[in-house]
């Protein structure tokens, strides 16, 4: 099989599983968007991808993710999914269309100020949110200190001009069930609603468990290896 014929097989099976999903969950296909990530993976897979109809790519380093970006020329959207330093933010604003990572008020303040100086759209963010409470793991709490508590954080992008708050995130803690972790996920974005009713994006599936993501809520949904395989990865 050629690459693109790899990533089309991939693809297709990644899409009917989510037809399947929604089917179960009663929902539309059309409420997901599927992300697909492709750190480690080359460009020439973006613009393959690009070529098959998918507008959403993800990424989790700036130092992949910049110069990626540069070099595809489809008109993709870039997500930036992973723990993002606030010294990358203003390298992340160059080329992200979302971020959905902002875990602190500190981080939330210094993407606004980055994004005020260098966009002229304001850019979507989605809080991560911790389903543990595990500082290690990134994420807001709510009831936690005052830089990584949860209302605070989406507040602080809510009320920033260069920011859009879009809605919430969370990857499954290992030592947790899916459908226990997306269920604490839900009920947070539905909190987060009831302050922020723009705030409807729940970015939480992937590879392995993007079928209890979407029976709670999912509208985002960000697959990896499940489109891409296992060849041609960055060295």
């Amino acid at each position: 099989m050629t690459r693109a014929e790899e990533i089309s097989a991939g693809l297709a099976a990644v899409n009917a599983r989510i037809e399947r999903a929604c089917a179960a969950a009663g929902r539309d296909p059309d409420e997901i968007t599927l992300i697909v990530v492709t750190k480690t993976y080359p460009a020439s897979d973006v613009e393959l991808l690009a070529g098959l109809g998918v507008v959403d790519v993800g990424e989790n380093r700036d130092q992949e993710a910049a110069p990626k970006a540069a070099a595809v020329s489809a008109p993709v959207r870039w997500h930036f999914v992973g723990q993002l330093q606030r010294n990358k933010c203003r390298s992340v604003v160059t080329y992200a269309d979302a971020v959905h990572s902002v875990d602190g008020v500190r981080l939330a303040e210094t993407l606004a100020g980055a994004a005020q100086r260098h966009r002229e759209r304001a850019l979507d963010v989605l809080v991560q949110v911790s389903i543990d409470g595990d500082p290690a793991r990134g994420g807001a709490v709510r009831g936690g200190d005052a830089d990584r508590d949860l209302e605070r954080v989406a507040a602080a992008v809510a009320e920033a001009p260069a920011l859009r708050l879009a809605g919430v995130m969370a990857v499954a803690p290992m030592d947790w069930t899916p459908d226990a972790a997306f269920a604490s996920l839900a009920r947070t974005a539905v909190d987060l609603r009831a302050a922020y009713p723009e705030a409807t994006a729940i970015s939480a599936g992937m590879s392995g468990d993007l079928e209890a993501a979407i029976v709670h809520g999912a509208t985002h949904v960000r697959i990896g290896s499940a489109v891409l395989g296992t060849r041609d990865k960055l060295r």
